[in-house]
């Protein structure tokens, strides 16, 4: 026996409408805004320098009237050095249908390091990805979190868990690799993502 539906167009527009609300939220569930925060939110940030180890690397950031993170200032290779960073604060950041992160970027041609940490501990695992922000121009870039591999003071850790993306509470920035002299890396936007488009 075959039923047949006869829907109506008012019905047929009220299911389509319910199905486009859905589909809405499951796409909002699977993106979350890191950078800028949302209003009423704050993301705090510190430097952390090749100081911490001797040597005499500068970097730090600024947060720009029109709300860019600025991470820029000079590496150095002086006193086995050779590396700066700026990292965020622990907040409670994370998205369980994330599947990478999107970033809006503008940079110098030089290759950084998006770090990524699951607990709130100084040290510890990171999970890093590297990527190059072209010089002088706003790109968008999607680092899928498979691609975040964990590492201790650049060094892998072989034995560490996946990346959980809903236990991320720490994000930042690493300029490394013996790339001496100024850097400067624009970021309009970081989201965790459901998709990798």
């Amino acid at each position: 026996m075959t039923v047949a539906l006869d829907f109506t167009p008012i019905v047929l527009t009220r299911l389509l409408f319910a199905l486009a609300l859905l589909m809405a939220q499951a796409s909002t569930a699977a993106e979350s805004r890191l950078f800028p925060p949302a209003p009423g939110a704050a993301l705090e940030w510190r430097a952390i320098n090749d100081g911490v180890m001797g040597g005499v690397s500068q970097g730090g950031f600024e947060i720009t009237r029109d709300g860019r993170l600025v991470f820029a200032g000079v590496v150095s290779l002086e006193n086995s050095g050779g590396f700066a960073s700026v990292r965020s604060e622990p907040a409670r950041i994370g998205a369980a249908a994330a599947q990478a992160v999107r970033l809006e970027v503008r940079g110098d041609g030089k290759r950084y390091k998006l770090n990524l940490k699951t607990d709130a501990a100084f040290d510890g695992v990171q999970y890093q990805a590297a990527f190059v922000a072209p010089a002088g121009e706003w790109t968008t870039l999607t680092l899928p979190l498979a691609a975040f591999a964990p590492k201790h003071r650049g060094r892998d850790v072989p034995d560490a868990p996946p990346l959980d993306a809903a236990r991320i509470v720490t994000l930042g920035f690493l300029i490394s690799d013996r790339q001496a002299g100024p850097f400067r890396l624009e970021v309009r936007a970081i989201d965790l993502v459901g998709d990798l488009r």
